[in-house]
């Protein structure tokens, strides 16, 4: 894997984390991107040694999309609190499968022109505001995996995501989604929770897609928004990506890829 920085600088960097590529692994020969960020700092200055690389937030290995990683303790602790705190603003793409559908539905909204810079055509519905979806979700690390459980059931956390609808074309909704809470599988899990499981997502639905993904590996998922403050200056740093799984191509068409 060729490594992707959109962003570097003495306190942190901003990578972009291609689908089938895990953030850490603790498997020997495996790819990962701790380890491929660790070689890339120390081929820059072997002189000071093994680097330092903070892990700030992950995403699951199908999934591709933006990661920030600090390069100095410091650094790494007040984007941690970033995220304990809720002021790190993680925002997603996604392609959601729905069972039943209207030919030729496509919803259009400011928020995908915002996105996208692009406005649709042939606009038959707006969708305007945020729909808020809350669960409570309990891992199963024996089989990796989370499930959707009762309020008060030991071991359940409360799971929250806003998500809004931005388009629809026969069987598949381009979402977007707001994380508020960052749990184990946690878009994956409420998404399918409600009925519209991501296109490529064979541990959470049995639904076949009308579109085929890249590869057993990749889920219909991309980290396209991130928000934070640097933790050193506090200025305010935002970074865009679109998706790169090939599904999203007809809801993406001329549009350009640069972040």
């Amino acid at each position: 894997m060729d490594l992707r920085i959109l962003y570097e600088d003495a306190h942190l960097l901003v990578l972009y984390k291609p689908a089938g590529v895990p953030v850490q692994s603790a498997k020997i020969g495996v790819q990962d991107c701790e380890s491929m960020l660790k070689n890339y700092l120390y081929t820059k200055n072997p002189e000071k040694g093994q680097p330092f690389l903070g892990l700030i937030h992950r995403l699951d290995q199908p999934v591709e999309g933006l990661l920030v990683f600090g390069k100095t303790r410091a650094a790494t602790a007040a984007l941690s609190r970033q995220v304990t705190d809720g002021k790190m603003k993680k925002r997603y793409l996604a392609l959601c499968q729905c069972e039943g559908y209207v030919d030729n539905y496509v919803s259009n909204c400011p928020k995908f022109d915002e996105i996208c810079g692009k406005t649709t055509e042939n606009v038959e519905k707006s969708v305007d505001n945020w729909i808020e979806c809350v669960d409570f979700l309990k891992k199963n690390g024996r089989e990796n995996r989370s499930e959707i459980v009762p309020e008060k059931t030991p071991g359940g956390k409360k799971s929250v995501l806003y998500y809004q609808v931005l388009k629809q074309i026969e069987a598949l909704r381009l979402v977007e989604i707001e994380l508020l809470t960052g749990r184990h599988h946690q878009i994956r899990v409420q998404m399918a929770g409600m009925g519209t499981p991501l296109l490529g997502d064979h541990k959470y639905s049995r639904m076949k897609g009308p579109v085929e993904t890249v590869d057993n590996f990749s889920i219909a998922l991309c980290a396209y928004h991130l928000e934070f403050n640097h933790p050193k200056t506090e200025k305010h740093m935002e970074f865009k990506t679109l998706p790169e799984n090939p599904a999203f191509s007809k809801f993406l068409e001329g549009i350009s890829k640069k972040v």
